[in-house]
C-alpha cells in the first residue's frame, strides 16, 4: 500500500509535522511526501531525511493553476494524507480524491487562521485581499468549511479538537533516539565552547509569539556570568533582535539550522530548555514540538499555560505567566538553585513522553486509521 503525505510549503517548518507522520508510516508502507516549495528547496532540518520527497514550483496565481494540475496527476497513492488546513495541501487532496476515489486523511496540526488574524484590522484586510497567494488568507479561510468532505481526522491539541473535532494525536517522538543516555552532554558543551556554562537553550527561529523577546530581557535581568542562552536553528532575524533589544551579546550563541537528526546532539547540552509562549491566536490552536523534544530528553523545561501545554508536561515542568520576563527570569535562577528537583522533574517528563508521547502511539493510531478506511473502501 502506498500513502501519499501532502505539505502545503516543502520549504518551511511544516515539512517537520509531515515527515513525523512519514516516519511513522515508513515501516509498514510505501510513503511518499509531495508539495510546492516556495523557495524552490527542502526545508533545512529535514533535507537529507531517508523518505522520498517530490517537489513541486510554487507560483502565485494564476500561473499555480498549472502546479496543482502536474500534482494531481502525479499522485498515485492508496491514502493521502493532507497536512494542515491549507489550500495547497487539503484543497488539492480534495480535488484527487473527488476525481480518483482516493480516501483523505486530514491532518491538522495548528490553527492555520491564527497566523493570519495575529495582524491589527488593516493587516487582516490587506492579506484577505492577497488572492494571488495560493495558500493566502481567502482560501485557507475557505479550507475550514471543507473539512467534513475529509474521511477522516486528526488533530494536535483539544483547541483544534473543539474547533474541528477528529481524534486527537499529539506531535510524537522516537524516545529511543532522544534519549540523554546516549549523549555526552559535557563533550557537547565543549564543541560549542560553553565548557563550565550552565546552558538556558531555546529551539527554532525567533518569533514574538514564541516569548523570544521576554527570553532575552530574562537574560538580561540574570547577573550570573557563567549562564548562556544558546538559540538552535536561529535564522537571520535572532540578529536583529539582538540590535534592536540591545542585549549583551556575551550571553547568547545563536546556531543556524541544523539537520533534524543532530537536534540531540544539540539539546543534550542544554541545562534548561525555555518555550516561553506568548497568548495569541497564533499559540492558541498549536502546541509546539520542541516541548516534546525537551521531554524525550529529560529537560527541565519552563514554559507557559498555553494551549495543552500543562497537560501535556503533567505537572512536570515549570509553568510561568506569559509575557513576564521577571518570573522567568526568576525561574531560570531558582532551577540552577536546586538542581536536584530539576533533575527528577525532568526525568519524570521523560517517562510521561515514552508511555504517552512516543512514536509508536501515533504509529499505532495512523495505522488503525488507515486500515479502517481500506476496508470500507
Amino acid at each position: 500500500m502506498k500513502i501519499c503525505i501532502l505539505c502545503f510549503d516543502l520549504s518551511n517548518n511544516s515539512l517537520g509535522r509531515a515527515g513525523l507522520l512519514a516516519m511513522a508510516l515508513t515501516s509498514r508502507y510505501k510513503v511518499e511526501i509531495i508539495g510546492p516549495s516556495r523557495s524552490g528547496d527542502i526545508w533545512f532540518p529535514m533535507k537529507d531525511m531517508d523518505i522520498p520527497i517530490r517537489s513541486y514550483p510554487w507560483k502565485r496565481y494564476p500561473f499555480f493553476i498549472s502546479t496543482i494540475r502536474k500534482m494531481i496527476k502525479d499522485i498515485d497513492a492508496d491514502i493521502l494524507i493532507a497536512c494542515k488546513l491549507r489550500p495547497t495541501s487539503f484543497g488539492i487532496a480534495l480535488i484527487k480524491k473527488w476525481v480518483s476515489n482516493i480516501p483523505v486523511i486530514l491532518d491538522i496540526d495548528d490553527w492555520e487562521l491564527g497566523f493570519f488574524y495575529h495582524t491589527g484590522f488593516w493587516g487582516k484586510v490587506g492579506r484577505f485581499l492577497n488572492f494571488s497567494n495560493p495558500s493566502g488568507l481567502p482560501y485557507t479561510w475557505f479550507m475550514e468549511y471543507f473539512t467534513g468532505y475529509a474521511d477522516s481526522t486528526i488533530v494536535s491539541n483539544r483547541f483544534l479538537k473543539n474547533k474541528f473535532s477528529g481524534s486527537l494525536i499529539y506531535h510524537c517522538r522516537d524516545t529511543s533516539k532522544l534519549n540523554p543516555e546516549n549523549f555526552d552532554a559535557d563533550s557537547m558543551k565543549a564543541k560549542l565552547g560553553l565548557e563550565g556554562k550552565r546552558v538556558v537553550m531555546f529551539l527554532g527561529t525567533p518569533r514574538p509569539h514564541k516569548g523570544t523577546e521576554e527570553l532575552f530581557t530574562a537574560m538580561e535581568k540574570i547577573s550570573d556570568p557563567d549562564i548562556r542562552l544558546v538559540l538552535v536553528g536561529a535564522g537571520s532575524s535572532v540578529q536583529r533582535y539582538m540590535d534592536n533589544m540591545k542585549i549583551n551579546q556575551d550571553k547568547v550563541i545563536a546556531i543556524p539550522k541544523i539537520p533534524f537528526n543532530e537536534l540531540p546532539d544539540y539539546l543534550s547540552a542544554a541545562d534548561i530548555l525555555a518555550i516561553p509562549q506568548r497568548d495569541t491566536t497564533d499559540t492558541q490552536g498549536q502546541i509546539p514540538a520542541k516541548l516534546f523534544d525537551g521531554m524525550a530528553m529529560a529537560k527541565p523545561i519552563i514554559t507557559t499555560p498555553i494551549s495543552d501545554i500543562p497537560e501535556v508536561l503533567g505537572g512536570h515542568g515549570y509553568l510561568i505567566e506569559p509575557g513576564n520576563p521577571e518570573q522567568l527570569a526568576k525561574t531560570i535562577k531558582n532551577i540552577f538553585a536546586n538542581p536536584e528537583e530539576a533533575r527528577l522533574k525532568g526525568q519524570n517528563a521523560r517517562k510521561r513522553c515514552q508511555e504517552l508521547y512516543d512514536l509508536k502511539v501515533i504509529k499505532k493510531e495512523l495505522i488503525s486509521k488507515i486500515e479502517k478506511l481500506t476496508t470500507t473502501q
